[in-house]
């Protein structure tokens, strides 16, 4: 199990933020997404300021939604998918629950099929030179 520092909204709400890109051969990202994999809706999306590399879109989390962290050196992946099994508001963390890794060109279990379109952009997100934007927003 690994913890991961939440943002909460003006409301109080538990969030994640959509981040990363890449610079000349190194990069990472870390996509949010829904319980079956599907693209969530923004809650905010940064269009102005420092965006290079950054936070890009502020997703409100449950449980069970996915995480997708993904970083490189020169196209060599390594890729890990977590789910959410715990949300503490008072400590400003979420608890992940590792489910599959990609590294050294294999996965150790196969990822489930509905998330290979966040997977896919989680890589995406690594290589965008100087990444500006949510690369997996509904």
């Amino acid at each position: 199990m690994e913890m991961i520092t939440l943002t909460l909204t003006k409301k109080g709400l538990p969030a994640l933020w959509e981040e990363g890109g890449s610079a000349t051969n190194t990069g990472s990202a870390t996509i949010i997404a829904g319980l079956n994999g599907e693209k969530l809706t923004p809650v905010y999306v940064r269009r102005s300021g420092s965006l290079s590399c950054g936070q890009h879109a502020l997703f409100i989390i449950r449980t069970g939604y996915r995480v997708i962290m993904a970083s490189h050196w020169r196209q060599d992946f390594t890729i890990k998918v977590y789910r959410i099994t715990e949300i503490d508001l008072e400590n400003k963390t979420a608890q992940l629950e590792l489910l599959c890794e990609f590294s050294r060109g294999e996965w150790d279990k196969d990822p489930c099929p509905d998330l290979e379109e966040a997977i896919e952009a989680a890589k995406d997100k690594a290589t965008c030179y100087h990444c500006r934007s949510p690369h997996y927003a509904a």
